[in-house]
């Protein structure tokens, strides 16, 4: 079974970061360009699979990031709720099981 993770990014802004810190994930979000902050909250394979399947408009960069991209907004504010909501990043089979 493969350990590889797929991640989906997700941009902090100062609003995000203070609600990262009120759960204690601050440290999770990582330096990007200019200061700029992101979240990877990692999906396996199956998530991957699942989540590309539900949002059509979504696309997994092989060549280069390896990572989920072109997911709505919404979605992703939704992923990040789910975040605050479990204290954790690994909560895509929770945010799954409610799509």
């Amino acid at each position: 079974m493969s350990t590889e993770t797929y991640p989906i990014n997700i941009w902090i802004n100062e609003e995000r970061y203070e609600k990262l810190q009120q759960v204690g994930l601050a440290g999770m979000a990582q330096e990007m360009l200019a200061g700029l902050k992101v979240l990877r909250v990692p999906c396996t394979e199956e998530q991957k699979d699942k989540v590309l399947k539900l949002f059509p408009m979504a696309k997994f960069d092989a060549a280069t990031t390896r990572s989920i991209e072109l997911l709505p907004r919404d979605v992703k504010d939704k992923i990040f709720d789910t975040v605050i909501a479990n204290k954790k990043l690994d909560i895509m089979d929770v945010f799954l099981a409610g799509c």
